[in-house]
């Protein structure tokens, strides 16, 4: 028997989805604040990096996250994209992701960069609005297949609550019609210039309506069906720049999708030149954004010189990176430094260091946690994650959660007990525990 859930049951939840802020009041970090539980210096370091930015004095610098696994870099790194503001560019990357087989190394790096810089633009665009009063399709045959008919023209009536125009169209036009499914009584935008339609939605006064439907219900618009319409775009210099290789007007962002291929610096500099044209002008401004770079230390010595000089540009986002590694290597040398990374651009970092937790910490990011997995906990499964994160991790005592209550529903239990934590830490074990068993049977296995 399938018992009825929800779809709320199916919403996938982000590891970080819970994380508002800093968690900062009147300059104090809070011990449990949007969020964040614990880590108060990082967080407060995190809070004057946030200021700096604000007050634009963060050229020629970028941010270091350094602390043993599992303890909020990640985290932090979000939530200071969140305290910038909800527009801000957000992108996180791993170290190892650079290395492509398509792509060069340092391309990677600038597309990455150029993709969490946002540009905010303002667009007037002559456009035919309406709602689709009428749609007359004429049809004739294929000239190579006489047993099939092709669109050649047609007459489409656009109404508005104080106009009503018959137009003729081509064939472009019905294509592009088509292709967008408008029928009569949906409200469209048909740009005067390109011929780009833009479906907006189903007019509320149309004779067809459903009771369930899929698309957006809206008013008949007013005025003129000819209108100047402004247009605002918020897009990244990494879509300028595929744009402009393309050879592609700003408009056709409402209505196709961007391809990734390498990008040549002519392309990226004049880009840079119309952005910079456009700022001066008042029709777009700037949102740098924050990049994020998870293990950094997977990076070589050509990526890190590529970030040297990157972030002394003009146009350079907030580079955040994160490791966990000590005194290492760096990748593709022998030479030994701090976190694996030079010491020319560590000398450039804000370095910020982040703690273990506490066991009462863990308690309190397992409550966040559970709230946020809609998982009840009993008081005594709690204690037991608490322990098992403060004995082991706590990536793996939140890893716990979800397998805990799927135990706990086929039991009939609403609530998980110490007793699904424990069955769960029997199927899936630590890495603690893992490596202990690799070394008992460690003759046995292959090498």
């Amino acid at each position: 028997m399938v018992n009825g859930r929800s779809i709320g049951d199916f919403e996938r939840i982000g590891t970080h989805s819970h994380i508002k802020g800093l968690g900062i009041k009147d300059g104090v970090p809070q011990y449990v604040g949007d969020g964040l539980v614990g880590q108060v210096e990082a967080r407060k370091a995190a809070w004057i990096i946030v200021n700096i930015i604000k007050s634009g004095k963060m050229a020629g610098k970028a941010i270091l996250l350094a602390g043993p696994p599992g303890t909020g870099k990640t985290a932090i790194a979000v939530a200071i994209a969140k305290e910038l503001g909800g527009d801000t560019p957000f992108m996180a990357l791993s170290g190892s992701e650079v290395y492509s087989t398509e792509m060069k190394k340092t391309e990677v790096l600038m597309q990455a960069m150029r993709k969490t810089i946002g540009v905010r633009i303002r667009e007037f665009r002559r456009v035919y609005e309406g709602m689709v009063a009428k749609m007359e399709i004429k049809f004739d045959k294929h000239p190579y297949n006489p047993w099939q008919q092709i669109p050649v023209g047609g007459k489409i009536t656009l109404k508005t609550k104080s106009e009503e125009k018959t137009f003729s169209i081509d064939s472009s036009l019905v294509q592009e019609l088509l292709s967008k499914g408008v029928s009569e009584g949906d409200v469209v935008w048909i740009d005067e210039e390109s011929g780009r339609v833009h479906k907006v939605g189903r007019a509320k006064s149309s004779e067809v309506q459903y009771d369930i439907s899929s698309e957006r219900v809206v008013d008949i618009p007013s005025g003129t069906i000819l209108k100047e319409k402004e247009f605002i775009h918020t897009v990244t210099l990494h879509d300028l720049d595929v744009m402009q290789s393309q050879s592609r007007g700003l408009f056709s962002l409402l209505f196709g999708g961007l391809s990734e291929r390498e990008i040549s610096p002519e392309v990226r500099q004049r880009v840079d030149e119309i952005v910079k044209q456009w700022v001066d002008e008042g029709k777009a401004e700037l949102l740098p954004g924050v990049l994020f770079i998870d293990d950094v230390h997977m990076l070589d010595i050509e990526c890190f010189s590529f970030l040297s000089r990157a972030i002394e540009s003009e146009l350079s986002p907030i580079l955040i990176l994160a490791t966990n590694r000590g005194i290492t290597r760096i990748k593709g040398t022998d030479i030994v430094a701090p976190h694996g990374i030079p010491y020319d651009l560590l000398d450039r970092l804000l370095i910020i260091r982040t703690k273990p937790y506490s066991r009462e910490e863990i308690l309190e990011i397992l409550k966040i946690r559970a709230k946020e997995e809609k998982v009840k906990l009993s008081d005594d499964a709690l204690q037991k994650l608490a322990d098992i994160g403060h004995t082991h991790s706590l990536r793996y005592a939140v890893q716990l959660l979800t397998p805990s209550s799927l135990i706990a529903r086929e039991k009939g239990k609403e609530e998980v007990g110490a007793a699904e934590v424990e069955e769960a830490a029997k199927y899936f074990i630590s890495i603690k525990e893992s490596s202990q068993y690799l070394k008992s049977l460690e003759e046995q296995f292959l090498k």
